[in-house]
């Protein structure tokens, strides 16, 4: 895709009309709005009056931006620790973050169990390099220790019941 130049003689884009063509696009963070304003070039007072305007008007909420990143990186298969650390980077309070994890229904040890399967298929670890390397998988992907032990762990029990 290639981009027209802009003409000298055409009038810029407010910061309100540049953040509220961003939120058409998806939901922003209050942080991440000031962000991009910043750089692309308009003042802090002009960003700030533009994203408390929207957020008067209900175009920016920081409670719905975070609600729908809970559930689009829970359903892309992360686990609660890479949501949490991603949430953080937004200005969300750990106890928030806890509340909107806690309130997501998630069952994070069907979610390892699931990304396991779709990355190794159905057969279990066959040996213990192979069972820690999905464990590391499973790590990188933000899943407790304790989940991915019971993941790991649930494999190797599955594939042991299917050879009796």
């Amino acid at each position: 895709m290639t981009r027209r130049p802009v003409s000298p003689d055409k009038p810029k884009r407010t910061a309100y009309d540049k953040a509220l063509g961003l939120l058409a696009r998806r939901e922003h963070s209050r942080r991440e709005l000031k962000t991009k304003l910043r750089q692309s070039g308009y003042e802090g007072d002009e960003s700030t009056a533009a994203i408390d305007r929207l957020g008067e008007q209900r175009y920016q909420d920081d409670e719905r931006f975070a609600e729908v990143l809970v559930r689009s990186r829970a359903a892309q298969g992360y686990g609660p620790q890479r949501i949490r650390a991603e949430l953080k980077t937004h200005a969300l309070s750990d106890q928030r973050i806890r509340e909107l994890l806690d309130a997501s229904g998630v069952d994070w040890d069907a979610s390892a169990l699931d990304q396991l399967r779709r990355r190794y298929g159905g057969k279990g670890a066959p040996d213990h390099a192979e069972r820690a390397r999905r464990a590391q998988f499973l790590l990188r992907r933000g899943f407790a220790a304790a989940t991915v032990r019971r993941a790991t762990h649930a494999e190797v029990d599955d594939a042991a019941d299917e050879s009796d």
